[in-house]
């Protein structure tokens, strides 16, 4: 399905060129559920924006379904049916969730068929139904919210950047329940940047990253006994994977 070939991303600071994402190559497969974690800092967002098209890489090259990427736009890619949400989901003033349902879908659903995304995610539909999607929702409802849209969209490829920043325990625990949800009942791919334990403990296969490359890779049996057991695995994670009792 996405395959990474050599990627690079590099930004120009006092000292000059840094590179934040170093000829990395990665394959995702179709129907797979993976996390990409590691230390910050380490390249993790900046690849899921590599993905979705916010940012271009300085090399190398991306393909979805065989087809070059590299130099789409993040257009070109929602209409493939690539999916990205972001860490803290945009607010629209005068926009209602239906509406916001709706665009995402590309079609007029009925508000019968909005509240089933709604419905999916674990919010009471009729009572979210016809909100505005502003300030008044606390940032648990935005992240669901912002799933639903994604659900609507039946992407081939979600990416997901640490959608457990900032939202409470009870809203965490919730947002687990959706993604195991979208596991079992998704066709498409899964892709999340996480530190989250419970995140990485419902996936198919974990990549860590580090200074721009990947340093560990394979099925959860493999990868996530030996990050969890590594007390250098621990202290390079600062937010590390106890941190989600603390969200």
């Amino acid at each position: 399905m996405l395959t990474l070939e050599n990627l690079s991303f590099d930004v120009a600071d006092a000292k000059g060129e840094k590179g934040i994402i170093k000829n990395l190559s990665l394959t995702i497969g179709e129907g797979k559920f993976v996390v990409i974690t590691g230390p910050n800092g380490g390249g993790k967002s900046t690849l899921a924006k590599l993905i979705s098209g916010i940012e271009k890489p300085t090399g190398g090259r991306i393909y979805f379904d065989g087809e070059d990427i590299t130099d789409k736009s993040i257009t070109d890619r929602a209409n493939l049916g690539i999916s990205y949400a972001f860490q803290q989901p945009v607010r629209f003033k005068g926009v209602q969730v239906l509406d916001l349902i709706r665009l995402a879908a590309k079609t007029k659903l009925s508000a019968a068929d909005a509240c089933r995304y709604l419905s999916e995610v674990g919010l009471c539909a009729k009572d979210y139904i016809n909100r505005e999607v502003n300030a008044s929702l606390s940032g648990g409802e935005l992240k669901r919210i912002e799933i639903a849209t994604v659900l609507a969209r039946s992407s081939r490829l979600s990416v997901f950047d640490e959608p457990e920043a900032g939202i409470d325990l009870w809203s965490f625990q919730n947002l687990i329940q959706v993604f195991e949800r979208m596991r079992e009942n998704t066709k498409g791919s899964i892709l999340i940047i996480s530190h989250q334990e419970r995140i990485l403990n419902i996936a198919d296969e974990i990549v860590v990253i580090a200074d721009g490359q990947i340093t560990k890779q394979g099925s959860r049996e493999e990868i996530l006994p030996e990050i969890l057991g590594t007390s250098a695995a621990v202290d390079a994670c600062s937010m590390f994977y106890k941190g989600g009792d603390k969200k």
